[in-house]
């Protein structure tokens, strides 16, 4: 077993981990992690106490306690690379020594839940309302950059997403990976299930026309379209399929929670974007207290 150098996981003078600025003591084994800096606060105002406030950048990590559930929630910021940083650092926190800069010989296996914000694809999947993803589909290519595996279903579902899509064919190579099913069963009542779309960007990427014409015109059309068996895409965002590729391949169990603030088919946009994420964090923290997550 090599030591990990200091060039490859950068620990700051006070023993933490570079961006997180969070060390080894500092995080629970129950995550909840959210795109915006400023929804960490949003979220561990209904802790019953806060154990550590960390920040670095746009990564802010409050870590406490809902009765006898230790928490952390973590701010990502936006995109697949942002995800890559925070994933990366949450494993080595727990998976890597960092006296000895070894990999434990025991490694643990966090259960990280995403709540986000998401555009609809579907005209019955109104705003305001919660998905719980199934799959995240990546359209980015970070898993791209790792080894990863599929099983059957998966790589059968990205077989036929590839063959009606047809973006293989260009510049696009898409991925998948499975929500933890021992996390998403608690996710059943008031919560959409289906294939959440991940994008490298809010613009383009996600069919939307400023300035620039599009090199996908149909993508929406062809994403609200696509079925496999019960499967059908629900939502697209920035975050999912970095979240479950990087968990699959680290071990950890994770599940993208999100509220949809868009319906890209009905081209409605949600009347009250603060209301509705204070809804997802109240419900999706009662489920997370009361259930063994």
């Amino acid at each position: 077993m090599s030591r990990i150098a200091e060039s490859e996981l950068i620990i700051n003078s006070r023993g933490a981990v570079y961006h997180l600025n969070c060390r080894p003591e500092e995080l629970a084994t129950t995550i909840i992690t959210v795109g915006d800096p400023d929804r960490v606060a949003e979220v561990s105002k209904y802790f019953d106490k806060i154990e550590c406030k960390n920040n670095h950048r746009e990564f802010i990590t409050h870590t406490g306690y809902i009765g006898n559930k230790r928490l952390s929630c973590v701010s990502t910021g936006i995109g697949p690379d942002n995800i890559d940083i925070v994933f990366n650092e949450l494993d080595a926190l727990v998976n890597i020594d960092f006296e000895t800069r070894l990999i434990k010989e025991k490694l643990t296996s966090l259960n990280i839940i995403r709540l986000g914000t998401t555009g609809s694809l579907q005209k019955d999947i109104p705003v305001d309302s919660f998905v719980a993803s199934t799959h995240g589909l990546g359209l980015d290519n970070l898993m791209h950059f790792y080894r990863m595996e599929n099983n059957e279903e998966e790589k059968q579902l990205i077989q036929a997403f590839n063959t009606h899509t047809q973006l293989s064919s260009g510049k696009i190579s898409p991925y998948i990976n499975m929500a933890s099913a021992s996390i998403i069963k608690h996710f059943t009542n008031n919560y959409h299930q289906g294939i959440t779309v991940t994008c490298p960007g809010f613009y383009g990427p996600q069919g939307r026309i400023l300035r620039l014409g599009l090199g996908h015109p149909h993508l929406i059309d062809n994403l609200t379209n696509f079925s496999f068996g019960n499967y059908r895409i629900t939502n697209f965002e920035m975050e999912t399929s970095a979240i479950y590729g990087l968990g699959k391949a680290l071990g950890h169990h994770c599940l993208s929670l999100s509220t949809i603030v868009a319906n890209r088919i009905s081209k409605e946009f949600t009347k009250d974007g603060s209301k509705t994420v204070e809804n997802l964090i109240k419900q999706s923290l009662q489920v997370i207290a009361g259930s063994s997550i």
